[in-house]
């Protein structure tokens, strides 16, 4: 199966200031549109796409650096001792942070290699998923 390209706005653009380059003219209805106009409008639609991914850009750029933040954050608060994803929520005091987001972050942490998990027994018998700093000493923990 043949893989289909998609085409962009901007190419799809660029094939109509090419298609208009010799100068005609169109009448659409009361209007005459040149093709000085159209090649305007086009230039004026690209600048304005170029603008819009390049502000997605940063902005994406800002979430990563706010996420990194994030997860130091969780990084400094794990110690040899294994401690549960409940316990560092509540360690993080942060009525925004939910466990979801710090156990997102500890599994980023276990991937790179910077903590690792295991699952201990609590004292009502449950078993919970707790992560403490470091790599794995062997992989039994994982």
């Amino acid at each position: 199966m043949a893989t289909v390209k998609k085409i962009t706005k901007k190419e799809i653009l660029n094939a109509i200031y090419e298609i208009v380059k010799d100068g005609d003219e169109v009448v659409v209805g009361d209007v005459t549109v040149t093709a000085d106009d159209i090649r305007d409008y086009v230039d004026t639609t690209i600048a304005q796409l170029n603008a819009k991914n390049e502000k997605a850009k940063e902005r994406a750029a800002e979430k990563r650096a706010e996420g990194d933040a994030f997860t130091e954050k969780i990084a400094a608060i794990l110690t040899e001792d294994y401690k549960t994803g409940a316990d560092i929520t509540a360690e993080l005091d942060d009525p925004e942070v939910t466990k979801a987001k710090v156990t997102a972050r500890l599994t980023q942490l276990v991937k790179a290699g910077r903590a690792h998990k295991a699952t201990v027994k609590t004292e009502d018998g449950r078993k919970l998923v707790a992560y403490a700093a470091g790599p794995a000493e062997d992989e039994a923990d994982e």
